[in-house]
Formats: C-alpha cells, structure tokens, sequence
C-alpha cells in the first residue's frame, strides 16, 4: 500500500508539478515600453527571437543621442566589412574579440548589434556577466537601422546601401527600397 502511494504520488508529481515548473521557468517577460520596429510582421519576428534579458534601445533613440555610447558590431567580419554603424567596433559572436573592449569601462554605456538583435542579445548577456553594468540590445538592430533609412559605412568607412543580409530567407526583413541585400 505504502508502495503504491508513492509511486501514485510520483506520477501526479510528474503530470501536474513539472509541465507547470517547466511553463513557469520558460515564460519571458516582454517589456511594455520596448520599442518597436516599422514592419509590424518584423516586429513580430525580432519580439519572438528575443529573451528580453539585456534592456533594449530603439534605432530612432540611439540614432538622436547627443553622446553617443560605445557601439559593438556582434555578427562575423564578413558581415562587418559589408556595412555597420559608423563607429562601431566588431565584438563578434562566436569569435569573440576581448580586444575589442580595451579601453571600456564597465560603467560606460554600450551598445550592441548585430542584424536582428539575437546575437547582440547574447552577447550583451556575457557582456553583463563580466561586470558591465550599462549595456544595451540595439531592437531590431542594423536591419532596422537600415530600413529606417540611417546611415551605414563599409569597411573602408565610406558610406553604403549594402546589408549583409545573412542569408536569402532573412533577406526579406530588409525591406526599404534602394538597399542592396548581400549574402
């Protein structure tokens, strides 16, 4: 009798207990005061792609600081050399650059991107990890930034219409005209 208890005890544990657990623990909060990007079905994309884990700034916000923050490019090199922000550094994501922080405070205001806003999201996450304490995720990041119609630079600093657009099934988020979509 004790036995069967138990293992009938076990079994609602297993049913009841750990799906809501499992539930609980992978439910994201979505800040009401994000902002947002001009494609509603891209909007989309980018809140379903993020955790909301490291605060986000929108494009029009960062484009109208006076003081600039400190700016990190978290895709690869090729994806860089196409077009970035003017100013910012590449931290990369899987090749991570420390050098790339040399010289930054941890206090300093920072802000990464990459071309949607999940790897910047991660790499904002191990930013913060090492102690940096005002890092923000660009929303939408540079392809918002370039459908906004803000201004690019390549690798030799010189202004562009290029986007590296990762692949051909993420190019559809580039959608002002006049871009020229690479992968």
């Amino acid at each position: 009798m004790k036995k069967s208890f138990r293992r009938l005890s076990w079994v609602l544990f297993t049913l009841f207990v750990v799906p809501f657990h499992f539930i609980a623990c992978a439910q994201r909060e979505v800040p009401n005061d994000r902002p947002a990007c001009s494609a509603l079905d891209f909007d989309q994309k980018v809140e379903d792609l993020l955790n909301f884990t490291v605060p986000v700034i929108g494009v029009d916000e960062l484009y109208q600081q006076k003081n600039k923050p400190i700016l990190l490019d978290a895709r690869p090199q090729e994806e860089f050399e196409i077009s970035h922000l003017e100013g910012a550094k590449r931290i990369g994501f899987r090749d991570f650059n420390y050098e790339a922080l040399e010289g930054i405070d941890k206090d300093e205001e920072i802000v990464v991107y990459c071309s949607v806003g999940y790897r910047s999201e991660k790499i904002g996450e191990k930013l913060q990890k090492m102690g940096y304490s005002n890092v923000k995720n660009l929303y939408g990041s540079l392809f918002e930034w370039a459908n906004r119609g803000y201004p690019l630079v390549d690798a030799q600093g010189k202004s562009t219409q290029e986007v590296h657009t990762y692949n051909a099934r993420w190019s559809q988020w580039i959608q002002k005209e006049g871009l020229i979509k690479k992968w």
